[in-house]
């Protein structure tokens, strides 16, 4: 078994500072496993008939108990947020750590009910600083969820994600109350698959597919609240220029989406049309666990003139950028320079899956993927 020291680590922070913590991320990523290493002192999975039926009355099951309280499965039961308010206000021997699989609505309710009260860490599958640098083509190809990444061989692999994508379609979806049929969804989620890494046009996808643009809207953020999918923004400046107000989208493990795309080995990846935005997912996941930066706060940049930038956010009071490029040896472009220079950008980083560090520009610089295995590293420091 893998041990997550970097989740583990940031978990126990929170729960120190806050009666409740909420563990959130898709099917399968580790989350129990994870709230497992807090040895807790009482354990209730809402998947379990006999802790759901524990629970139909919540008060009287938990208002005596002390420690820490793991519930799992928290969106199965979202009436228990305005409880737990009333529980850790009265009994401060009690902490809280609520697992969930569904985003939106479930940060929603617990905020609403929690506010102040709660802390929120995304967990997602395994990471580069996880496995090592040796195995980056098998996180890569396989993507990071645990049974996926530790199958034996790339066929089981392969066959646990096709398993993985029928039980979120055929019983995930309908138990958030989603009336779609899973046939239906999985088209959409294969035709979606194609545009990973680009950005999208609504109206395309919804007369491609017989639907409104309404409907794709709909679909998408069913899979972006399940954190199947996740869309990065554009960046909007005032330089005179016209630039492009669509998002991006990004399937959030790499496993997925090589599914979807019929990829089940390293030598089909490279072989490819969809290697670039596949490497440009991969790596630009890989990096924001790194910065600790969520989907919100970072953004990507792109003109009608050509002129773009994979990823671009704030921070320290200066403007910083990424390129994903997946080359041997990246060179400098016109594009990054324009990017450089209408960005206002301190630094502009090149990732690549090389292993050389080197610069292209004063404030250009090229680094490799294995750079993100420490995760320690502080990219604003690097020259």
């Amino acid at each position: 078994m893998i041990k997550r020291k970097v989740e583990i680590a940031s978990v126990k922070k929170l729960i120190g500072q806050y009666p409740v913590t909420a563990l959130l991320g898709p099917r399968q990523c580790g989350k129990t496993t994870l709230a497992k290493e807090f040895s807790a002192d009482h354990y209730f999975d809402l998947e379990n008939p006999r802790h759901l039926t524990a629970l139909d009355n919540p008060q009287l099951a938990l208002e005596d108990l002390k420690g820490l309280i793991v519930i799992d499965e928290i969106q199965r039961k979202p009436e228990l947020f305005p409880l737990l308010r009333f529980l850790v206000d009265t009994n401060k021997s009690q902490k809280y750590l609520i697992l969930g699989s569904a985003s939106r609505d479930l940060i929603q309710q617990s905020s609403e009910s929690l506010a102040g009260r709660i802390a929120y860490y995304y967990l997602e599958g395994f990471q580069l600083y996880d496995t090592g640098n040796s195995n980056w083509k098998k996180l890569w190809l396989r993507g990071g969820l645990p049974p996926s990444y530790l199958a034996r061989n790339n066929e089981t692999s392969f066959l646990w994600r096709e398993n993985y994508i029928s039980t979120f379609l055929e019983r995930d979806i309908p138990q958030l109350g989603i009336n779609i049929p899973a046939r239906t969804l999985r088209r959409f989620w294969l035709m979606l698959s194609h545009y990973h890494g680009k950005v999208i046009n609504f109206s395309e996808i919804g007369r491609s597919f017989g639907i409104s643009d309404f409907t794709v809207k709909k679909y998408i953020e069913i899979l972006e609240n399940t954190f199947m999918i996740r869309t990065l923004m554009p960046w909007y400046t005032n330089i005179g220029k016209r630039i492009v107000k669509h998002p991006k989208i990004y399937f959030t493990d790499s496993g997925i989406l090589h599914y979807l795309l019929s990829i089940d080995s390293v030598e089909r990846l490279l072989g490819h049309p969809s290697l670039g935005a596949s490497w440009e997912g991969f790596a630009l996941n890989t990096v924001l666990r790194i910065l600790k930066k969520n989907w919100q706060e970072v953004f990507f940049w792109r003109t009608h003139n050509g002129a773009e930038l994979d990823l671009y956010w704030q921070s320290k009071g200066k403007s910083w950028g990424i390129e994903f490029k997946f080359s041997d040896a990246p060179r400098l472009t016109k594009s990054m320079q324009i990017a450089v220079k209408d960005l206002k950008l301190s630094k502009l980083f090149v990732v690549y899956p090389g292993k050389d560090k080197y610069r292209v520009m004063k404030n250009i610089i090229v680094v490799p993927l294995n750079l993100f295995v420490d995760p320690q590293i502080n990219l604003y420091t690097q020259n």
